[in-house]
């Protein structure tokens, strides 16, 4: 199984980072087919083939795919594509 991992230091308080982890995986939703929920402060992504979770703490966004064998290929695609959407709306 093939592990995306990624950390994103934020100095952004609660709600705005909420709403930050709610845009990323809304933008990720509609371009990979990923359902999402929220359970508290982690948010449950799953899909045929893939699922993880984004984690959010004061400082902190934490986002772990497990990806099956069919997305195995497109991990860095998936990757590149979070890290994208951070920066984007991080501001970074």
């Amino acid at each position: 199984m093939a592990v995306i991992d990624v950390h994103r230091s934020h100095a952004l308080d609660k709600e705005h980072a909420r709403q930050v982890a709610e845009t990323l995986a809304q933008d990720l939703s509609r371009q990979f087919d990923v359902q999402y929920q929220w359970e508290g402060d982690v948010m449950r992504f799953r899909r045929s083939g893939v699922k993880g979770e984004l984690t959010l703490t004061s400082d902190d966004l934490h986002v772990r795919l497990e990806l099956g064998l069919m997305l195995r290929p497109f991990k860095h695609r998936i990757e590149q594509e979070i890290h994208s959407q951070l920066d984007q709306v991080l501001g970074a």
